[in-house]
């Protein structure tokens, strides 16, 4: 029935009404795998004036603009406005695929997870524009798809302040809050930013699971049904401090830091087959600083240094089927980073440039687990492992006249921890034609390397649901290899269609298996043979006079994952999934500024690993308000309003039978923006944490 409602919902709505971002990930219960499709883009065209435009390698988006009418208040949030660009499971993804985000082109330690929390506490005006790549030169010193985020920098502009403070509430089953400041200091050559955020509240879940255990000593499967109800509190302090000073042109000096807190608190009650209570407490601190130097004549040299520290602790209690667990348990991972890199570009003649450098990384990683109650639990876990990861590359670009260029890399890097000691080469070659000013070709190939995140190889065994999951490290884990080609079709500025076909080796990703000799479930990072994935995608956007700016995207993704030693049950799957976004805005009213937005999601039936996804989908609607100048906004919004946008996975291969049922709540909520001083904010990097704990 509620398929049926959300149907109706876009129906009603979509052709009149704005949207703000569409969201759907795949939890499986106290653990997230990787993720199905979240949240789909927004784009595109306001008047005559072009968004987009082609450079050497990239495509160059107009951001401000295009979120300029639109209830945006972070960048985070910004970035899923850009064409292609899907939310999976709280992350960003590009083409279906995984993308790295970084600010003013600078890379940094920080993980994904640490990076995406930034990104949500710095203020949207703060972007100048953004650069897209589907495959980012070895210049960059990323693999694969790039989001380039340019912020604005005022060095040279006579003394003055300018800032932002903003205000949100935010109600789903419980309430959550943020409050951010933020400020920018200009002077002749000296340029400095602040930012400090705060979110906190509370949280409530339920997950409804039954399963059939099949236990071979038995000969027979058991029927288990648990209801599971948890509540958490958490607070998350972010913080920022930034400083550039130019010498003189493309002769700077900068230095940035980055930190953050966080503390959070959640029990979980568990009745039915399994009677159990969970109370666990989990702290984390972040510390990255980073210094940069550039040169007119095209060098560019940095070092930069992290350290993350997270304890944490549980305390269960449960019974299930005779058997009790009372344990009390500690564990902790603390990373050291180190990042150093020189890098040389030179601008040749007749349209050639030539690229080439270095960049060594090394952390250490030490982490620990410790048990204490009854009689078998997991042994107490001790480790100090190293890694060092060494990077050699060399390029050149090719610009023949104005309608063809060509961009190509070779990246050599060594990876080396106390398992893996191996060579990799990294190919990577984009070629962009202009047979005019209405149509932009590019074609891509690119070659990267995905790596474990730490806590991932790390023999750790962690208990969730009560105690019937498990969570177990898996020490042997490798990295996964990917190949991808990428065809993209630019139409008059505005309507993009995409190709892409990418193969996958060592696939890795976590997955759910019943144990036939024990009454656990596992939960387990493994390598799959491969993974292969053909997809094509459609943008197009259209307007009604001033009043509606609607844009229609398409995707359509043929997958297949296949693993010939999933334990007891080889497997090898094929489906094919699609997705549709409908995003509008409405301009209700110029004096006063006020915009409706109305986001329609709808996805099929997709497959991840042994789980069925089922179909899904969700409406959001958004109210923004504009005064005194645009220095204040007021936006209210209801998302996911028929509580359809939650996915329940399933699993139904061989003997594995279990269903998990998540509880799903619609949120409501307000958010206050004050502007002063002419506010342009500059961004800057983040750093790369989404391999942290």
């Amino acid at each position: 029935m509620k398929r049926m409602i959300l149907i109706i919902g876009l129906a009603a709505f979509g052709a009149g009404l704005p949207a703000q971002e569409a969201a759907d990930s795949l939890l499986t219960g106290d653990v997230q795998t990787d993720s199905l499709f979240q949240a789909l883009p927004e784009v595109m065209v306001e008047g005559e004036r072009p968004v987009v435009k082609a450079l050497p390698g990239r495509l160059e988006y107009d951001l401000p603009r295009m979120i300029a009418q639109k209830p945006i208040d972070n960048v985070y949030d910004a970035l899923k406005e850009l064409p292609g660009v899907v939310e999976m499971n709280g992350g960003l993804t590009l083409g279906a695929r995984g993308v790295t985000v970084v600010l003013d082109g600078k890379v940094t330690n920080m993980s994904a997870g640490q990076l995406y929390s930034l990104l949500k506490s710095m203020p949207a005006s703060r972007i100048e524009r953004v650069e897209v790549m589907y495959n980012a030169p070895a210049r960059y010193q990323v693999r694969g798809a790039l989001i380039n985020v340019r912020l604005r920098h005022r060095i040279g502009d006579p003394g003055s302040v300018q800032g932002e403070a903003f205000a949100k509430y935010d109600q789903r089953h419980e309430a959550s809050f943020e409050e951010r400041a933020s400020l920018l200091y200009n002077g002749g050559k000296f340029s400095a930013d602040f930012l400090y955020s705060h979110t906190h509240g509370e949280s409530y879940n339920t997950t409804d699971k039954e399963a059939r255990h099949w236990q071979e000593a038995e000969g027979e499967a058991y029927s288990v049904r648990n209801h599971e109800r948890g509540h958490g509190r958490n607070h998350t302090h972010t913080f920022r401090l930034g400083a550039d000073y130019r010498f003189a042109e493309n002769h700077t000096l900068g230095f940035v830091y980055n930190g953050s807190y966080d503390t959070s608190h959640y029990n979980q009650y568990t009745t039915g087959t399994q009677t159990a209570t969970t109370l666990g407490n989990q702290e984390s601190w972040l510390h990255d600083g980073r210094l940069d130097y550039q040169v007119p004549f095209g060098l560019k040299a940095g070092v930069e240094f992290t350290w993350y520290h997270a304890p944490g602790s549980q305390r269960l209690a449960s019974e299930m089927e005779e058997t009790d667990m009372d344990f009390y348990t500690e564990d902790a991972q603390r990373i050291n980073a180190w990042k150093f890199y020189v890098s040389q570009e030179h601008q040749l003649k007749h349209g050639w440039g030539l690229n080439y450098g270095v960049v060594y990384s090394t952390s250490v990683d030490n982490s620990y687990q410790r048990y204490s109650g009854n009689e078998g639990l997991p042994s107490d876990m001790d480790s100090r492992r190293r890694e060092q990861t060494l990077n050699v590359y060399a390029g050149f670009s090719k610009s023949f006249g104005e309608d063809l260029s060509v961009d190509f890399s070779l990246a050599a890097e060594r990876y080396r921890t106390p398992v893996w000691d191996e060579w990799s080469w990294y190919p990577n070659l984009t070629a962009t034609y202009k047979p005019s000013a209405s149509h932009i070709v590019q074609l891509s190939f690119s070659s990267d390397k995905r790596y474990p995140g730490y806590w991932a190889v790390q023999d750790a065994v962690s208990y969730l649901g009560g105690g019937y999951s498990e969570v177990q490290g898996n020490p042997l884990l490798k990295p996964s290899k990917d190949y991808d080609v990428r065809l993209v079709y630019v139409l008059k500025s505005k309507y993009i269609f995409s190709a892409w076909f990418s193969h996958t080796e060592d696939y890795a990703t976590q997955t759910l298996y019943q144990s036939p000799e024990r009454l656990v479930e596992i939960y387990r990072y493994l390598n799959f043979d491969f993974q292969r994935q053909a997809g094509i995608q459609a943008s197009l956007p259209f307007k009604i006079k001033k009043w509606l700016d609607s844009r229609l995207t398409l995707i359509g993704v043929w997958t297949r994952e296949k693993d010939a030693d999933f334990y007891d049950m080889p497997f090898d799957r094929r489906i094919a999934y699609g997705m549709a976004v409908w995003n509008n805005t409405v301009t209700l009213s110029t004096r006063p500024d006020l915009r409706l937005t109305l986001n329609g999601f709808v996805r099929s039936k997709a497959h991840q690993g042994t789980y069925d996804l089922p179909a899904s989908g969700n409406v959001d609607v958004a109210l923004r308000y504009a005064f005194a100048g645009k220095n204040c906004i007021l936006s209210v919004w209801c998302k996911d309003i028929f509580e359809t946008a939650g996915i329940d996975p399933y699993i139904r291969i061989a003997r594995q039978w279990v269903t998990n049922d998540y509880s799903c709540y619609r949120s409501v909520g307000l958010s206050f923006t004050w502007k002063f001083g002419g506010y342009q904010e500059k961004r800057r990097e983040a750093v790369d944490t989404s391999r942290f704990k």
